[in-house]
């Protein structure tokens, strides 16, 4: 991840720093040493971000089977168009076929069960209770055959959507588990995304519809216009990221679902409860106690130690308040 300076380029400026001893007449003035310094951005003022992830489909599926089985076909490869409905796999399906006979017997005896005991309530041979208990058996027989004809129905594998193979993870003749992924499949109409990893700190900074740009090394460095779309609103327990989303406006057809790629984006200054900063270098700051700090001003010519209001530091830069827009502090 890489960070762009938020205050001015560094200019070589001559200060004169000056004691008030006595001078020799034949002695000529002292010579102006010569010091870099840089300006200061307004507090406030906007701020970029950047870091670096992966491009990804919006709408990418890993598609895997209900039920576990023997995986009779796969009839795709990685990088194969398919249809939205096509069935791209399939199980042995003796496994799901048998439980349904089974459940269609249970429930056709379920429903004899209901039948005979009616008549009996009616001629007074069998209690209310009873019947209701055979009613009961019947809804659950009634439930298992519809749950063994829907997991039927997944003993074949579809795409959902039109579009393109991302990966193929498995071969026919392999026993695969229930969520077993089995192939992973993008639907090309959806936008083309960068899935950034932020720190919270950055990400708290970031809204949606911030302007970003985007590099690509495989493109060299012609930047892609970008817009943010979404802001995670939790961390990853491992790393502490928050994802932010960002979409290509007009992607070429050369960027592919995996390739890693550098955004930068527009953002606002970092907000703080009590007054706006501004940014200035972090070796500007010749002291920092507590809330105060100094640096040392560029003005008409010569230094001036400087008193500041001091926010810590972030990254390579100190946060101060104090100083008018465009004042130029020694580094």
């Amino acid at each position: 991840m890489w960070r762009l300076p938020l205050f001015a380029s560094t200019a070589l400026l001559a200060v004169t720093l000056a004691g008030c001893g006595a001078k020799s007449k034949a002695d000529a003035p002292p010579a102006p040493t010569p010091v870099e310094a840089v300006e200061v951005a307004a507090p406030g003022g906007a701020a970029t971000v950047g870091g670096a992830g992966t491009l990804e489909r919006r709408r990418e599926m890993a598609l895997s089977f209900r039920i576990p089985g023997v995986l009779t076909a796969l009839r795709v490869e990685a990088g194969d168009s398919v249809r939205a409905g096509q069935v791209i796999a399939a199980i042995d399906p003796a496994g799901v076929d048998a439980r349904q006979q089974q459940t269609a017997a249970d429930l056709e005896r379920a429903r004899r069960d209901v039948e005979r005991d009616k008549a009996l309530f009616e001629k007074g041979f069998v209690s209310r209770q009873r019947i209701d208990d055979r009613q009961s058996a019947l809804k659950a027989a009634q439930a298992a055959y519809d749950a063994a004809r829907f997991d039927r129905r997944w003993a074949s594998l579809v795409s959902p959507v039109s579009g393109v193979v991302l990966e193929r993870r498995a071969q026919a003749g392999e026993v695969v588990a229930a969520g077993q992924v089995v192939a992973r499949v993008a639907d090309l109409s959806s936008p083309l995304v960068l899935r950034l990893p932020l720190a919270a700190r950055e990400a708290a900074r970031v809204r949606v519809g911030d302007v970003a740009q985007v590099r690509v090394d495989d493109l060299g460095a012609q930047p892609l216009a970008g817009r943010v779309t979404r802001v995670g609103e939790a961390a990853d327990t491992r790393t502490g990221a928050v994802a932010v989303e960002i979409e290509l406006s007009a992607p070429p057809p050369a960027l592919r679902s995996g390739q890693v790629a550098h955004a930068t984006l527009s953002v606002r200054a970092a907000p703080d409860a009590a007054r706006p900063y501004a940014r200035v270098p972090a070796e500007a700051v010749l002291e920092a106690n507590g809330r105060q700090a100094f640096v040392l001003r560029f003005e008409g010519g010569k230094a001036r130690r400087t008193a500041v209001a001091f926010g810590g530091f972030d990254g390579d830069d100190a946060l101060v308040a104090g100083l008018p827009q465009g004042a130029q502090v020694i580094t």
